[in-house]
């Protein structure tokens, strides 16, 4: 169970790292990939709604990742000490 809950810990670092990558890429009132890139990012990928669609996806699948990992921690460590 030790070896479980710790690499759960490495696993929620780096999604949380991660995420925050992600958000900073996401685009908001000027900002943006196409932005931040200087327009590569269009020009690489197609359609810059492309590009953000498929940012979205991937934020969303690790936020719910995310999730499931906190939620699995506290369940780990809820019913791991004896009462």
């Amino acid at each position: 169970m030790d070896v479980l809950t710790l690499i759960l810990q490495i696993a929620l670092a780096a999604i949380s790292v991660l995420l925050v990558l992600l958000i900073l890429l996401h685009k908001g009132r000027g900002g943006g990939m196409s932005d931040m890139f200087g327009g590569g990012v269009t020009s690489s990928l197609g359609a810059s709604g492309v590009a953000e669609k498929n940012l979205n996806r991937l934020t969303i699948t690790l936020g719910l990742t995310w999730g499931a990992i906190v939620v699995a921690l506290g369940l780990i460590m809820r019913f791991s000490q004896d009462f």
